[in-house]
């Protein structure tokens, strides 16, 4: 049994895309920049451990698999307590990188059952995590 998201977001950070794109492949640091991500151990140079931590009291155990770090669209497969991929793509504009995250995963056990009663919490948990990442993003760059 298995509870599927879809999550999307776009926004604007002043920078160029190459600074941007630098950040986001650089997973060790993540934890110096974006709040909720607790954790990161590299396994590899396409492979990381990322343990995230949002609003509620559940710390999220993911491996990393880098996909594609292409100057414009990042790729990661993801796997552990959910399952599924992630993409990020940047686009150069006039006031810095538009950055447009897309989400698909699924999750199972547990976390899974809970989903189907506390679907919009989860949702909103997600909501509370990006906005870390975005403000972070923001923070690096002015």
């Amino acid at each position: 049994m298995s509870a599927s998201y879809t999550f999307r977001g776009s926004w604007t950070v002043a920078a160029p895309s190459a600074l941007v794109h630098e950040v986001l492949v650089d997973l060790e640091h993540y934890p110096d920049w974006w709040p909720q991500v607790v954790a990161v151990a590299s396994l590899g140079p396409d492979d990381a451990r990322v343990l995230c931590r949002s609003a509620l009291p559940y710390t999220l155990d993911l491996v990393l698999h880098a996909v594609r770090r292409d100057p414009d669209l990042l790729e990661v497969a993801v796997s552990g307590d959910l399952d599924g991929k992630v993409s990020w793509r940047l686009t150069e504009q006039r006031t810095g990188t538009r950055l447009d995250f897309e989400q698909e995963v699924a999750v199972g056990g547990l976390l899974s059952a809970a989903s189907y009663v506390v679907r919009p919490l989860l949702t909103w948990n997600h909501d509370r995590m990006m906005a870390g990442c975005v403000a972070g993003l923001r923070r690096r760059h002015n």
